[in-house]
């Protein structure tokens, strides 16, 4: 069932970051209501502070909420600050949950990750596995973090009867990522990497050995999906967003997608003295499938490409 469409004040958190642009470009493209799309900055508002979450609340007066905000990083970064990862991220989520709550927001799509699953488990995962054992020690902090998102959804439900629900997305990519050479995420911090090789004349070094395997996921498609679960999406359960299982790659091909899209021609090195983390989490994009029988998504050899030439275009302020 889809909603009845009155006009709505949607806020977006997390608004000016990666998926939040994303949003952005697909709604300014595609959305033809009188919908008011709100993309909130960190600068707006201190999520993990309460009484600033209320106001930014009281001001805006959503009727919906796409929550992405969330003290993110790479895999360094988050086996360095657990502490900060695990408590930032339940401040943010405990202040945006429960101002959802008082403020009778009608709807809360908030963003979780492939990274809460289970370390030791079946594959491919789904849906009904986020709670069955304990994530990878490497990124604890964050994951347990975000799965307290699904909990609090579903006692907001029961108790409340709030309908806030949840997506979870494999490895996001795309424009306006953070490029930050040990804080960002894989392809965005390859990108960066090869473009300095690239002006260093020097050869790109690789953390780790190139074999895990991820599903890379394209912003701008994920923003479509996004924005079709916050119209069409009824249940409390969280919904994988993601690219098929046949769709998964190594970081070695990735690594050699982004030196081809960037016309680099140094040898590419392989550090096995540094950490590979997860060696895969493969997810089940099925019960997406079934929602959306036309499932269509950008191909990785083409959407490496835009995110290469964008920050090339946007060196200067791109985050790094």
């Amino acid at each position: 069932m889809t909603e009845t469409r009155t006009k709505r004040t949607i806020l977006v958190t997390g608004g000016s970051g990666l998926v939040g642009k994303g949003i952005e470009k697909y709604i300014i493209e595609n959305d033809k209501s009188d919908d008011a799309w709100i993309f909130m900055r960190s600068s707006d508002c201190d999520l993990k502070n309460r009484e600033s979450t209320r106001s930014f609340f009281e001001k805006i007066r959503p009727t919906h909420v796409i929550h992405l905000a969330a003290r993110v990083g790479g895999l360094f970064s988050n086996m360095k600050y657990k502490v900060e990862f695990f408590r930032e991220n339940i401040d943010i989520n405990d202040n945006v949950l429960a101002c959802c709550k008082e403020f009778n927001v009608v709807k809360c799509v908030s963003c979780l990750s492939t990274c809460i699953f289970p370390d030791k488990t079946t594959y491919p995962i789904d849906e009904t596995m986020i709670h069955n054992g304990p994530p990878h020690p490497s990124n604890e902090g964050y994951a347990y973090a975000k799965r307290m998102i699904d909990v609090l959804n579903r006692a907001y439900n029961e108790e409340y009867g709030c309908k806030f629900t949840s997506v979870i997305p494999t490895n996001i990519y795309g424009p306006h990522d953070n490029y930050h050479l040990t804080d960002g995420h894989v392809i965005p911090g390859l990108i960066h990497k090869t473009y300095l090789a690239m002006k260093n004349n020097q050869d790109l070094t690789i953390m780790g050995s190139g074999k895990p395997l991820r599903q890379f996921i394209y912003s701008y498609d994920l923003a479509k999906y996004f924005v079709w679960t916050l119209n069409n999406y009824e249940e409390m359960s969280p919904l994988i967003l993601s690219v098929g299982e046949e769709d998964e790659i190594s970081i070695a091909d990735v690594a050699r997608l982004i030196t081809e899209a960037m016309g680099f021609k140094g040898k590419l090195i392989f550090d096995t003295t540094k950490a590979d983390g997860q060696f895969k989490k493969t997810a089940s994009n099925l019960k997406l499938k079934s929602l959306v029988p036309d499932l269509t998504f950008t191909p990785i050899q083409q959407a490496i490409k835009e995110s290469c030439q964008w920050f090339i275009d946007n060196y200067e302020t791109a985050r790094k």
